[in-house]
């Protein structure tokens, strides 16, 4: 059994070369036979495993919880730590916190210890739990996709070997070598919506919905996630250009575009510039297109969408940087590097007054909202230079690279 559930290791983790890997460990039956096979498969590709358990501090046994796993981590040779969360202020979805916040204190340990891989012991199980959760709020096909083998997430890559894994099969393997395991009983709590898919797929076995069959779904949208990715590339390198930080799109061939590949082409266009945990929901961006499409403009997700020329621009919104000042040596919105001769000048937007006495702007052919917002260099409240709105003043702006391959490749041209 146990080359048999190691079968995915070598595909998932075998050609990375890793010298060191993080296991994240709760002590259930899934993160325990997730750690003592990440260990049998380090043994014979000279790999040294660490582990962390979270305590999410929500529970009087959580401390004693992560004590054992500590215990079975030493038998091992394993180097274990604990992680304590204490954060929660009693708001929003108590699950999608504690999950926030597990990857955010998994990412941190990570990169403390030079861990640039992290495996999690999702299960087949819990890939059908959530592509049922997601076939209930209504989602399109990267939500039905699921969760996938690699993953990367706060600058860490997340690798889940036993995504094809039944838990029973595991907690057979744990029994055979008599390992214990403990027994979470929030996986009793009908308050949580996973136990209640968990329930429910029980009772769908009848009509011929299955683990197996909702794993199946998964990688058929995973599919068409590929095959959906590859014709948005397309359509972004035959038809996008970026200016002065913003993407451009010719509004006639934008017009002709599948409806699903404009929103995913304005989606991606948002996420490049503005960045965060979760993007815009499917209605804020197909709201956002039913504007443009009437050559209104729309704002979504921190952004500014404009119609200008024949083209639509979309850029920083002004709102969501109006009050942001960074010193010139520092990252400016997370995206802009800045270079000069005044070390200690300061960015921030350029505004509607000061571009308002600058009538050289109108020479550099960018839509007023566009350089509204564009970063320009201040020194004592007094305007230096602002680059994108003709006044360099021997100043220059640069996006960073590495936020998306495509339209990184865009303004490198």
């Amino acid at each position: 059994m146990c080359h048999r559930l190691l079968d995915d290791f070598d595909r998932i983790l075998g050609g990375r070369g890793i010298a060191r890997i993080g296991v994240a460990v709760s002590g259930g039956s899934d993160s325990l036979a997730l750690l003592h096979l990440t260990q049998k498969w380090a043994a014979s590709n000279n790999t040294r495993v660490f582990a962390a358990t979270v305590d999410h501090g929500l529970r009087a046994a959580a401390p004693q919880e992560a004590a054992e796993v500590a215990k079975v981590c030493a038998t091992l040779g394993v180097a274990h730590e604990t992680l304590q969360w204490r954060n929660w202020d009693r708001q929003g979805n108590l699950q999608q916190e504690a999950r926030r916040a597990r990857y955010g204190l998994l990412a941190d340990w990570a990169q403390a210890h030079d861990l640039d891989t992290v495996a999690l012991g999702h299960t087949v199980d819990d890939q059908a739990e959530t592509v049922l959760m997601r076939l209930a709020r209504g989602a399109g096909s990267a939500g039905l996709a699921g969760m996938q083998p690699h993953s990367t997430r706060g600058g860490v890559n997340w690798v889940r070997p036993l995504l094809t894994k039944k838990r029973s099969d595991l907690r057979r393997y744990l029994t055979a070598g008599g390992i214990e395991w403990i027994d979470d009983p929030s996986n009793d709590d009908d308050n949580f919506d996973r136990i209640k898919m968990r329930r429910g797929l029980a009772h769908l076995h009848d009509l011929g919905i299955s683990t197996w069959s909702l794993s199946q779904v998964a990688q058929n949208m995973t599919g068409v996630e590929e095959a959906l990715t590859v014709q948005t590339d397309a359509a972004l390198i035959d038809h996008a250009r970026v200016e002065a930080g913003a993407l451009v799109l010719p509004a006639g061939p934008f017009a002709h575009l599948p409806d699903e590949i404009q929103r995913r082409v304005l989606l991606r266009a948002i996420t490049w510039i503005a960045p965060r945990e979760h993007p815009p929901r499917r209605g804020a961006v197909s709201a956002a297109l039913a504007q443009i499409a009437t050559r209104r403009d729309a704002t979504v997700g921190g952004c500014h969408v404009h119609w200008y020329r024949s083209e639509i621009w979309v850029f920083r919104e002004y709102k969501a940087v109006q009050n942001l000042v960074g010193a010139a040596n520092t990252l400016w919105d997370g995206r802009w590097q800045f270079g000069g001769p005044d070390a200690a000048a300061l960015i921030a937007p350029l505004g509607e007054a000061a571009l308002h006495d600058m009538p050289q702007w109108r020479g550099t052919g960018r839509p007023r909202p566009v350089l509204i917002s564009a970063p320009a260099v201040w020194r004592d409240g007094h305007l230096v230079a602002a680059p994108f709105a003709g006044m360099p003043n021997d100043w220059y702006g640069n996006c960073v690279l590495g936020r998306d391959l495509v339209i990184d490749r865009l303004l490198s041209h």
